[in-house]
């Protein structure tokens, strides 16, 4: 909202003083409406000043500045004009809506949720409203709310897009990844023209988190169809590949992030070893050193150790080993590096012995 907007004294109508009160009020209601849809947002925002000279409590005016407050990114102007409505029409839906949205937006979820209450008192079956509450609570980690919000939206609704998706996510954030998919591939089927990149990259996301690479892959090729360079959809596509053990595509997925993201230290280190998984040793060391650059990486540590053992430079194995251990002691592979680290120690006695 432009600063002066609060304050500035109402434009002047006197272009319009031949016409009734009430005809130019719809005049500027519809020109403001109009101007707001084509984007002129000045031209707007005189039209709903100049409706609040001749009407103070004019709704349709205070909602137009709001809207286009947000538009400017001016939440708090926004909340002004909002709560200046909601003051002589305090269930006015839109105004409720708006106001609780810009509490959302400003992070204000308590504000939010209470400002939503009122509006269910009002319309107890406003799917909207309940979707909104539902996101909330789970977003504020109150899940058995979130819950019962979104089985009140589904149960109005059986295919509610919204309602699906976000249960999804709830099944997802408590690891129940089974019933995630049962929500998301519904959400996936009930609109067959439209291509939720977000929605794909989830049912992806559940399939590898239930090892079940072979299925995941689909969902990130369909991504990557419509989209060549998502991120989300290249690293899933990555990831399943390494799952199912092929580096050769592993590798041209992680190289294509790297084209976008050269530093970035997790792809250098699952390149490195798809590299080193192909024999391809000198440039995955020149990855995993790479990383190591950029910052500790006990990944990177394990590659290099790896790599060393392989090429039979077994002291500087144990070394990198004994790194990885001591800056990461609780790894769930411990077990399997410390018995790396004896191995190692063994072989490297066996060349001393030979020599």
């Amino acid at each position: 909202m432009n600063k002066s907007a609060h304050h500035r004294p109402p434009a002047t109508v006197s272009q319009f003083a031949t016409v009734d009160g009430g005809n130019l009020l719809a005049h500027l209601s519809h020109k403001g409406n109009q101007l707001l849809k084509q984007g002129d947002v000045d031209k707007a925002e005189q039209a709903y000043l100049e409706i609040l000279e001749l009407e103070t409590t004019n709704s349709f005016a205070w909602i137009g500045l709001a809207r286009i407050a947000r538009k400017r990114g001016d939440l708090t102007g926004a909340e002004h004009f909002y709560q200046q409505c909601l003051a002589t029409a305090p269930y006015n839906r839109f105004a409720l809506i708006g106001l609780a949205d810009c509490y959302r937006a400003g992070g204000r979820l308590p504000q939010a949720l209470e400002v939503w209450k009122k509006c269910l008192s009002l319309d107890e079956k406003d799917l909207s409203v309940l979707t909104r509450m539902a996101d909330a609570y789970r977003k504020s980690r109150r899940f058995e709310h979130a819950l019962e919000m979104y089985q009140r939206a589904l149960t109005l609704d059986p295919q509610h897009v919204y309602a699906l998706i976000g249960l999804g996510y709830l099944h997802y954030e408590l690891k129940d990844y089974p019933k995630a998919l049962l929500r998301w591939i519904l959400a996936d089927q009930v609109q067959p023209g439209h291509t939720d990149l977000r929605l794909l990259t989830n049912l992806g996301n559940c399939y590898r988190k239930l090892n079940q690479f072979e299925i995941a892959i689909p969902y990130f090729q369909r991504v990557l169809s419509q989209d060549g360079s998502n991120f989300y959809g290249l690293f899933g596509l990555a990831d399943s590949y390494r799952g199912l053990h092929q580096a050769t595509p592993s590798l041209a997925c992680w190289n294509a992030i790297l084209a976008q993201q050269p530093d970035n230290k997790i792809v250098l280190t699952r390149a490195g070893d798809a590299l080193r998984q192909l024999g391809r040793l000198d440039e995955a060391q020149t990855h995993y050193q790479r990383a190591l650059d950029i910052g500790p990486d006990v990944y990177a540590r394990m590659g290099l150790a790896l790599i060393a053992k392989h090429q039979r430079r077994f002291g500087q194995a144990v070394g990198l080993l004994e790194q990885v251990m001591a800056l990461d002691p609780d790894n769930s592979r411990a077990p399997w590096l410390a018995s790396l680290v004896s191995e190692c120690r063994q072989l490297a006695a066996n060349a001393t012995l030979k020599k």
